[in-house]
């Protein structure tokens, strides 16, 4: 099956290299991460999904502070996940990444226990975001939780501002839903109970954290 046309990163996949450097530069990744960890509280022996896991930064955090606790990273970027493997070496993390076609996830039903996610959903479309939710839910077991961190709808007119920077590089097709809040919604309507935990304002709009459970 063809892989789906994806966003790189940073929209160009020369600048893919520079992900981390950037990030740690622009925003407040590791706070933002390091939440989404603490709020979602793994447990020794459960199986966990990084959904667009990119260079590997938060299964890397995650594993750090629930070694116990197995993390599977997935990605359509080959290049981004070159970086993410020799991180993982690096960092001595234990997590295996792989690759897939942006479609359907390479895991049987009710795999993962969570499925954790960051700054990924705002490169896909309203389809995209609609399809891979329902994936998600798939591949989680019954009483399994979703996480996410992204940029949602702006806090204030500044943050709608500082988001124009995002929405130029990742292009305005995937961002506008971005902008006008509908990931809480697309969640609700792929089968979860959605509740908003926490908002980060930064420098390029509102990231906001949110945790959800299955409901049908």
């Amino acid at each position: 099956m063809a892989t789906q046309k994806y966003i790189p990163a940073l929209k160009y996949h020369w600048l893919t290299k520079l992900y981390d450097p950037i990030l740690d530069l622009t925003m407040p990744e590791r706070k933002i991460k390091s939440y989404l960890i603490e709020k979602a509280d793994f447990k020794p022996e459960q199986r966990v999904l990084d959904f667009g896991c990119g260079s590997l930064t938060l299964s890397i955090l995650a594993k750090q502070t629930h070694p116990a606790t197995e993390f599977v990273g997935v990605d359509v970027d080959e290049k981004i996940l070159n970086i993410a493997r020799e991180k993982g070496r690096q960092e001595g993390a234990n997590v295996p990444v792989i690759r897939y076609d942006g479609s359907v996830l390479p895991f049987k039903d009710s795999s993962f226990d969570h499925v954790m996610s960051s700054l990924v959903f705002h490169h896909l479309t309203t389809e995209q975001k609609a399809s891979a939710l329902a994936e998600i839910k798939r591949v989680l077991k019954p009483s399994g939780q979703l996480h996410i961190a992204d940029f949602g709808l702006p806090a204030n007119m500044f943050q709608r501002v500082g988001f124009y920077l995002i929405q130029f590089l990742d292009g305005f097709k995937t961002t506008t839903g971005s902008v006008k809040g509908v990931l809480p919604d697309l969640i609700f309507r792929a089968g979860f109970f959605c509740k908003e935990i926490k908002l980060f304002k930064t420098a390029f709009g509102t990231v906001r954290l949110t945790k959800s459970f299955i409901t049908n």
